[in-house]
């Protein structure tokens, strides 16, 4: 899945969750959990399309792990909604689907990074020698 993929696909969910969070019930339990996921779902992709910005590879690993964090959380605030019973599972259950789906393709993009980047830097101190 190239940039522009990931950069849709987590604008997808953003929108996704919003359409969720409108239908949470106007209780405290509802708005609470909304706001929460409101927050974090939306900026899972506003953190990965910063993290396509990243003047270096540590700026760009720190902010793919924001975005894992977020996606994270998200998935944990739908997960709630689905033990509360606020939602059904089968309303909330594909979202939370692609919430853990973002957080496995993030993990595995930041430890990707992390190996270039101990690699570049073990290549770069040969080269000195």
């Amino acid at each position: 899945m190239d940039e522009q993929e990931l950069k849709s696909r987590t604008k997808q969910f953003a929108l996704r969750v919003m359409t969720l969070v409108d239908a949470l019930p106007k209780t405290m339990q509802g708005r609470a959990v909304g706001n929460q996921l409101m927050r974090r779902g939306t900026a899972v992709g506003a953190n990965y399309r910063a993290s396509c910005r990243a003047r270096s590879r540590a700026e760009f690993i720190a902010k793919i792990g924001v975005v894992e964090e977020e996606a994270d959380e998200s998935a944990f605030w739908m997960e709630l909604i689905i033990d509360a019973k606020i939602l059904s599972g089968n309303k909330v259950g594909p979202l939370l689907k692609e919430a853990n789906e973002l957080v496995a393709i993030m993990a595995a993009s930041r430890i990707s990074a992390v190996r270039h980047s101990s690699q570049s830097a073990i290549a770069n101190r040969k080269s000195a020698m």
